[in-house]
């Protein structure tokens, strides 16, 4: 597709550039407290239990309520300043959460970030898909993927840096004054684009039909990659939330290094993501399965990894290194080539209904439990373990990942009649 002649504001590249932008600053508002976590804790004198309440609960709530609400929105409506007021709410909660006076006030300014990618994620996936052709869909949402890694890239080593020279409260505002700022950009410079298979923009969309999510869910496909998603996010987020803390208490290493090392691993998650896209869009040819066979693979090397990164003792920091840069690159595996699956597989009507209900998952099993759960099993732990609680909890949560590449193996068993169905009724119409 030649897009040398188009303006800036309809060009894929452009608008994929500024989705992918809001994407990492939403992820970094929302990785951020993983970072500053232990000075938030002490100056509020909050437990480990009370922590994951912090980046979870708050989240997981609001993610619950809007979450597939504004995916349907997003199916019929317009997307471009869906994803900016959504974003641009998003920023200014996180501006706001700078000057929070304890628990509930902190709690109660991370739904920001649940509005932000409610409104966002979805509805910039399904931007995507109407640009971009199948056989490169998944390469873009691995970019899409990408901003996540990059947003906490930017968290652990730019915001570890902020809140050690100007403290936790400027760097959260400051990356909620951001968000705000770029959603502008995306309102003014973004041209909502047509929506494959519909009416060209400007007459009538039809709306979402009744039953949207029972029948995304109905279809075994999706049914098993939204079990899948959940799984895996359960691990990701409890091991994102928590790693620093881990390193600051096993290892003994100062913050800064701390952040700076998990730098270095959301940089290997962010080269995994883009791998993952390439892999899946080029196995493909060779056997439809592949589009559910690389997230497969990529999370059944992330669990053999996770496991031995923490049952590693203290003081074998560079293998500690190494095998968490490893399960970093095969952690996001996943995402890519499922969210491009889920656009050849469910009606473009249904498309943003059936990512939000993906996030849905992942918000509530692994932002919201999966934080919550590793907070309560560390301070349960700590009586017969010790300092090794907080390891030992990260470690039945990365488990997890074993039952998640289940459910992607009976979700790649289910693709090739779910992708045939969907081209049979493309053709057919």
């Amino acid at each position: 597709m030649k897009t040398d002649h188009l303006p800036a504001p309809t060009r894929p590249g452009y608008i994929l550039a500024v989705l992918t932008l809001l994407s990492a600053l939403a992820f970094m508002d929302r990785q951020i407290l993983s970072v500053v976590i232990q000075p938030i804790k002490l100056e509020f004198g909050l437990s480990d239990l009370q922590i994951g309440l912090v980046t979870g609960l708050g989240f997981a709530l609001t993610f619950g309520v809007l979450g597939v609400p504004l995916g349907r929105l997003a199916d019929h409506r317009n997307r471009r300043s869906l994803i900016a007021f959504c974003r641009g709410l998003g920023g200014v909660l996180g501006l706001l959460s700078g000057a929070s006076v304890g628990f509930l006030s902190l709690m109660f300014s991370r739904a920001g970030g649940a509005i932000s990618d409610a409104g966002g994620t979805p509805a910039s996936m399904s931007m995507l898909a109407d640009i971009y052709p199948a056989a490169h869909r998944a390469r873009a949402m691995s970019v899409l993927g990408a901003g996540a890694s990059f947003g906490a890239l930017l968290a652990l080593v730019l915001g570890s840096w902020l809140a050690q020279h100007y403290g936790w409260r400027v760097t959260v505002a400051s990356i909620g004054c951001a968000s705000l700022l770029l959603a502008f950009v995306l309102r003014w410079t973004v041209r909502e684009p047509s929506r494959m298979g519909v009416e060209p923009l400007g007459q009538s969309v039809p709306a979402p039909q009744p039953g949207a999510v029972a029948a995304v869910w109905a279809e075994p496909f999706t049914r098993w990659t939204i079990l899948g998603a959940a799984l895996a996010l359960l691990s990701a987020y409890s091991f994102g939330t928590w790693n620093i803390a881990l390193m600051v208490r096993h290892q003994g290493m100062s913050l800064q290094q701390a952040g700076w090392i998990s730098g270095g691993a959301a940089l290997m998650s962010m080269a995994g993501g883009l791998v993952a896209g390439a892999l899946a869009d080029r196995l493909v040819h060779r056997d439809l399965r592949w589009q559910m066979g690389v997230p497969m693979t990529g999370l059944g090397l992330a669990l053999l990894t996770g496991v031995s990164y923490l049952l590693l003792p203290s003081g074998v920091l560079w293998l500690a290194v190494v095998l968490m840069f490893v399960f970093s690159f095969f952690l996001p595996w996943w995402a890519a080539p499922t969210y491009a699956a889920l656009s050849l597989v469910v009606p473009s009507q249904r498309r943003a209904t059936a990512n939000a209900m993906v996030l849905l998952a992942g918000a509530i099993v692994g932002n919201g439990l999966g934080a919550i759960l590793t907070g309560w099993f560390s301070d349960l732990l700590i009586d017969s373990v010790g300092d090794d609680s907080l390891r030992y909890a990260m470690l039945g949560m990365v488990t997890m990942l074993l039952p998640a590449v289940m459910a992607f193996g009976y979700a790649m068993r289910a693709y090739p009649k779910a992708y045939h169905k969907a081209a049979q009724t493309r053709d057919g119409s």
